[in-house]
């Protein structure tokens, strides 16, 4: 649900009101006050088709990581009933790179809380990433990821827009076309995977793990076999460079789980858990075999500088939700 009245100041990454040159070509194609009204935009139809149960809308809207994210939550819509999230926004900051071509996109911090029988819960600091193909094309959320840790200052030109980072660029510990990969060594085999040397500790690195070895020995009490994997999605990355040097990347992924019987031998049912029961393609799948339920997350991610003395890629907010699901 939309705020009673939705503050568009840009707060600390911007002038206060957009150059005069902005959108006459060069590197600011896309001013500050084209991304406030994408933002808006977006804000006022999603949560339209979320009311209204309205999936082409709703689906219209999404792309990459956010796509699959929403269409899992329509499909629960359609086959149980469980209402599309919806949520209030505070008063956003936006962070628009410095490009003088398409595809074009910006990224907004915001306080977002969900909306549950018209009360709000608790405010979580989010970032939403927005992102244009080409001339003429809509504007599209492509994911968000609630913040755990607080963003890293993020550095910007003269005019105030924010400065894009190459997906190859050597100046950092990690290139960043390969901070998901790393990510993924230690969320699927733990503290002990060389990658841990350059990633940190946290609730989506080591926590993750963690929750994913905790759950597979529980299911092994029951004599059933766990498997999870992190891995890479075909979805575009976008960086920014921060202020010591660094970037701030952010990138989708999939964690693809499956529980089942040794050598997927038929057994007794295995339980499908909750989230994924609505979707399943058919109420009639039963697990004896195997059941698979898989996630679609967006990470964000400190890359430190190479000059930073012992530093770690550090993954500071994650968002996303059940994507697939199924039993046989």
């Amino acid at each position: 649900m939309l705020a009673g009245a939705i503050g568009l100041a840009v707060q600390g990454c911007a002038p206060a009101a957009a150059p005069a040159h902005a959108g006459a070509g060069g590197r600011h194609a896309l001013t500050f006050a084209e991304a406030e009204d994408a933002y808006t935009s977006y804000l006022a139809a999603s949560d339209a088709a979320a009311a209204a149960g309205d999936k082409a809308q709703g689906l219209s809207d999404v792309a990459d990581a956010q796509w699959a994210v929403v269409h899992g939550q329509y499909t629960a819509l359609a086959s149980a009933g469980t209402p599309v999230t919806q949520y209030r926004y505070g008063q956003p900051a936006f962070y628009v790179p410095a490009l003088a071509s398409y595809p074009q996109w910006f990224m907004v911090t915001v306080p977002r809380s969900t909306d549950t029988d018209g009360q709000p819960g608790a405010a979580v600091n989010t970032i939403m990433l927005f992102e244009r193909l080409k001339p003429g094309a809509a504007w599209t959320l492509n994911g968000a990821a609630a913040l755990d840790q607080v963003l890293p200052a993020i550095a910007h030109d003269s005019d105030g827009y924010a400065i894009d980072v190459t997906t190859t660029d050597p100046r950092l510990l990690l290139r960043p076309d390969v901070v998901g990969a790393t990510q993924a060594a230690v969320v699927d085999e733990g503290p002990t995977n060389a990658a841990a040397a350059v990633i940190g500790s946290g609730p989506q690195t080591t926590g993750l793990y963690a929750a994913q070895a905790a759950y597979a020995k529980a299911e092994a009490a029951q004599g059933l076999q766990y498997q999870w994997l992190l891995q890479g999605a075909a979805f575009p990355q976008f960086e920014l460079r921060t202020a010591d040097g660094g970037a701030l990347v952010l990138y989708g992924m999939y964690l693809n789980t499956a529980t089942q019987h040794a050598n997927l031998v038929p057994g007794s049912p295995i339980p499908v858990p909750a989230e994924f029961s609505p979707l399943l393609a058919a109420p009639t799948e039963i697990g004896y075999h195997a059941v698979y339920a898989n996630w679609t997350f967006e990470y964000v991610a400190v890359d430190p500088p190479l000059t930073a003395h012992n530093a770690k890629v550090q993954v500071i907010g994650a968002g996303g939700g059940p994507s697939y699901g199924h039993a046989y």
